[in-house]
């Protein structure tokens, strides 16, 4: 991997000098276990998971400042702690022969971590380099990505390079092909294209320029990847909502299509080597970390929040001579709702034990972009009311919406939840 880059901000290098001073401790954990084999168990260790956890954030820095929405941003940082979790388990298994000498002793701890220091030095400095560089690329195109969506086809997508001297000329034969946002190409060519690549996307009006031949366009991808024989970086980060590929330096082939790769922990798997134990170990553990819940604070802090937002941003309006905040939105299929305090309160009520429940209201304030395009599913009589309810669904940044409106003296936004 090439990497000469520093990373972005004093925060980042604090960061990257962190790792390296939690190196020592993971190694003292890795010196102090027993046994001739490597034991991928030793993931589960504090010092491993601490290590692990701020691989991870130094990676997440990489696009703190980058505009996406928080269901994006919280699938890349899933990515990111994967793929940190699947590195330490490399740098742990290429240590552990270290831990005896030529003689078949163990050696003294000092001897061994002087050993190993030059693991610390390749992976967490220039490696980190190069894929820290990446993942700010896969964020950033991750997050156009996303405004791409919105617009669906009505403009074409053009790849263009930096156009600069320094433009790889593989890259380079790339620059100018242009195809519809749908075009299967993008889901293999959209960039970046590998290590440090600093090409892009721009939407242009599709009568200013020519369509790209597919066959053309997808023997000029070709050409601009043919160095990555593994197809490594042949992947679209918007489209899978993640920075790395799941086959990456640190994994095999197969990871394309393993279940647990894609996130199916619960099927019944026998791992066939120590990486898919490691794999799914990793993917638990992150799981584990999103589906904590708030604590009771934090539930208080995130549902004020959301009431805040309700207080700034919706109408000031009159109802029965009082005053009050009401919004009026259309739904795709013609109903007019009413948007009102009640609604964020509710929703939080109603989603107090969803780990999801912070990127839930803030997805609430983002009514106005999702309620325009629902449509209405069905009917629901009220259990403790004497109205109806009338439940609407909607597909908004990958997520889909089911929410309810009280059919009173018009229809009231009642609550949402992701389905």
């Amino acid at each position: 991997m090439p990497g000469t880059l520093e990373l972005a901000s004093p925060e980042t290098d604090a960061l990257r000098q962190q790792l390296s001073a939690l190196f020592e401790p993971m190694m003292q954990s890795l010196h102090s276990k027993a046994g001739a084999q490597f034991s991928v168990d030793i993931l589960r260790e504090k010092p491993v998971q601490d290590f692990i956890d701020t691989h991870a954030q130094v990676l997440d820095a990489a696009f703190s400042q980058t505009a996406m929405s928080d269901r994006m941003r919280q699938r890349l940082q899933q990515s990111d702690y994967i793929f940190s979790g699947i590195k330490t388990f490399h740098e742990l298994n290429e240590a552990f022969p270290s831990l005896v000498d030529e003689s078949g002793n163990r050696k003294p701890f000092e001897q061994f971590l002087n050993d190993v220091r030059k693991i610390d030095e390749t992976y967490n400095k220039n490696y980190l380099r190069a894929e820290y560089n990446f993942v700010q690329s896969s964020a950033e195109m991750a997050g156009k990505w996303e405004q791409i969506e919105q617009d669906g086809d009505r403009y074409n997508l053009q790849y263009r390079t930096a156009g600069d001297s320094k433009v790889r000329p593989e890259h380079a034969a790339l620059n100018g092909v242009t195809l519809p946002p749908s075009d299967p190409f993008w889901q293999t060519y959209y960039p970046p294209n590998g290590w440090n690549c600093r090409c892009t996307v721009v939407q242009v009006r599709k009568t200013k320029y020519p369509t790209t031949p597919r066959d053309e366009a997808m023997q000029r991808g070709a050409q601009a990847t043919g160095k990555d024989t593994k197809g490594i970086f042949q992947f679209n980060a918007g489209m899978e909502q993640k920075t790395f590929p799941d086959y990456n330096p640190y994994t095999i082939k197969r990871c394309r299509d393993c279940d647990i790769a894609k996130g199916k922990l619960n099927l019944a798997f026998v791992p066939e080597n120590e990486l898919c134990a490691a794999c799914r170990l990793i993917r638990q553990a992150q799981a584990s970390r999103t589906s904590q819940r708030l604590t009771p604070q934090e539930f208080r802090t995130a549902r004020e929040k959301a009431i805040q937002w309700a207080d700034n941003n919706l109408a000031t309006t009159t109802i029965n001579g009082t005053p009050s905040k009401r919004s009026l939105v259309q739904t795709a299929d013609g109903h007019t709702i009413g948007v009102g305090k009640a609604f964020f309160t509710e929703t939080a009520a109603k989603a107090k034990r969803d780990p999801d429940i912070v990127h839930l209201l803030r997805t609430a304030t983002d009514f106005n972009s999702w309620i325009p395009n629902a449509t209405l599913d069905r009917v629901e009589a009220g259990r403790h009311h004497s109205f109806n309810f009338n439940v609407y669904t909607v597909t908004y940044q990958g997520r889909t919406i089911e929410f309810k409106c009280k059919v009173t003296d018009g229809e009231l936004l009642y609550m949402m939840k992701f389905i």
